[in-house]
């Protein structure tokens, strides 16, 4: 595929591509330009001569091409689903269910647009009002990561269109495709030229967004070494940030816990998208006098997962690259090498339509220590780290004693020590006693080094606009 820039196909200015591949069996699923600094001004420039005319579209005209944007993906989730499948190696049927939900979020932002309103004082002089309004920022980067490109893509080109600003996305190198075909989905939806450009390249493309002088925001998912390195780059002019990166989320389960809703739970969140995702159970903490309960509960939801091999089919794909499978590979083995059990998982499967791909089983680590890698470090892989704890007072202590504070999560039968529990622990979000998925309508991002704003909702639109003060004169007639 090429790149979508200013309405229309094109390729990288050097002419360079580089492959994307099947995480499933390492094939080649289709070559993508390689992009470079010459092609990030073009596509920056072509949304800065958007601009122009988008941030004066009347919000209700916003509104109706942002919901036919929605309804164009809804429509065509099968064809978008089908290359996230090819280049992430999910499942289909998971893969176009990102779609359709990602169009709702779409759907909410457009209904916030609505809500926007400015303010007028009352409490001025004769012959004087202060207006308080909102400006779009401008020209907005967006760089998102290869796990959920299209849902986490819709974080920011969502809330950044219906607020009037357009958007330059940079998709991960892993996970370029179906973003791609989202641009051409959208065009021709009837979203004007310029407003959704898309570029695909490696480090020094997003150096080169992140570095040019005309955009005035760069929301960022990913790690947090990259959110750091972008938040030094972007302090030079002043650019406004959204950075949602990395999480190492603890659950808290008390001895008076549903011990078996528990186990449920934090499987399936744990182990989802083959542990692909930030905000995922990366380490649990459990009452002493449930802890055998709850290990022998959660290994054996573990292994009823399948892993869907290449040709076939499974509730888990692969790991999407070799380095992201290096990472549970190395904490299971420091793990072991450190005196944990491991329970099940931990071993890469090497049968048939498994040797090519990045496979690794759901994984639980038994008798966990503070020292060992996969209770300090994000994993991004279905390994899940336990250890006991004699009170819930301590698994509080342990569960914010981490740099990352994106998601927390805590199971107790009583309340009172539930709400306590929740207000204590230093994350985002946190969950009590089960766990959806995050809502489309509240708030979503880190405390810590877990990033900066909030995304979703209303606050997600707000991230995006700017305040304005306009102090108003006039004469009062005699």
């Amino acid at each position: 595929m090429r790149m979508f820039i200013d309405g229309s196909w094109c390729d990288a200015d050097g002419g360079e591509t580089f492959a994307v591949f099947n995480p499933r069996d390492g094939s080649v699923v289709d070559h993508v330009p390689l992009a470079g600094p010459v092609d990030a001004d073009r596509a920056i420039r072509a949304a800065e001569a958007a601009w122009a005319s988008w941030r004066a579209t009347p919000m209700t005209a916003r509104v109706a091409t942002q919901k036919a944007c929605a309804t164009a993906m809804r429509d065509r989730a099968d064809e978008i689903g089908a290359l996230l499948h090819a280049e992430l190696g999910r499942p289909l049927a998971a893969c176009i269910t990102e779609i359709s939900r990602s169009a709702d979020l779409l759907d909410i932002y457009a209904e916030e647009g609505l809500r926007l309103s400015a303010q007028m004082s009352l409490g001025s002089a004769p012959g004087e009002r202060t207006v308080v309004t909102r400006d779009p920022v401008g020209v907005v980067v967006a760089i998102t990561p290869f796990n959920y490109p299209i849902t986490l893509l819709m974080f920011k080109l969502g809330a950044a269109l219906i607020a009037g600003c357009p958007v330059v996305a940079k998709p991960s190198e892993d996970t370029p495709l179906s973003t791609l075909k989202l641009a051409e989905v959208f065009h021709d939806a009837g979203l004007p030229k310029g407003l959704f450009n898309v570029v695909t390249g490696k480090r020094d493309l997003g150096e080169a967004l992140v570095a040019h002088p005309v955009p005035r925001k760069i929301a960022f998912t990913g790690s947090v070494p990259a959110g750091k390195a972008i938040a030094a780059a972007a302090a030079g002019t002043m650019k406004r940030l959204t950075l949602e990166l990395g999480g190492h989320s603890a659950a808290v389960v008390c001895a008076d816990a549903d011990i078996d809703k528990a186990a449920t739970a934090i499987a399936r969140h744990g182990f989802a998208n083959s542990g692909q995702f930030c905000y995922r159970v990366n380490r649990v903490y459990v009452e002493s006098s449930a802890y055998d309960d709850f290990l022998s509960r959660l290994a054996a939801r573990a292994e009823a997962f399948t892993l869907a091999p290449a040709g076939g089919d499974g509730d888990l794909g692969p790991l999407v690259n070799g380095k992201i499978f290096s990472v549970s590979e190395t904490q299971v083995t420091d793990a072991r090498a450190r005196g944990a059990r491991i329970l099940t998982g931990g071993v890469r499967p090497m049968g048939e339509g498994f040797r090519k791909g990045h496979y690794f089983p759901p994984t639980v680590v038994a008798d966990a220590t503070p020292d060992m890698l996969v209770m300090r470090e994000e994993t991004f892989g279905p390994v899940i780290g336990v250890a006991p704890v004699d009170t819930p007072t301590e698994a509080l202590a342990l569960a914010n004693d981490s740099p990352f504070g994106l998601a927390g999560f805590v199971f107790t039968g009583d309340l009172a020590r539930g709400l306590a529990l929740c207000e204590g622990l230093e994350a985002g979000s946190v969950w009590l006693n089960d766990i959806q998925r995050s809502s489309h309508h509240v708030p979503f991002g880190g405390m810590k080094e877990s990033g900066l704003g909030r995304e979703k909702g209303r606050y997600g639109v707000e991230a995006y606009l700017e305040y304005k003060t306009m102090y108003l004169s006039w004469e009062v007639p005699a």
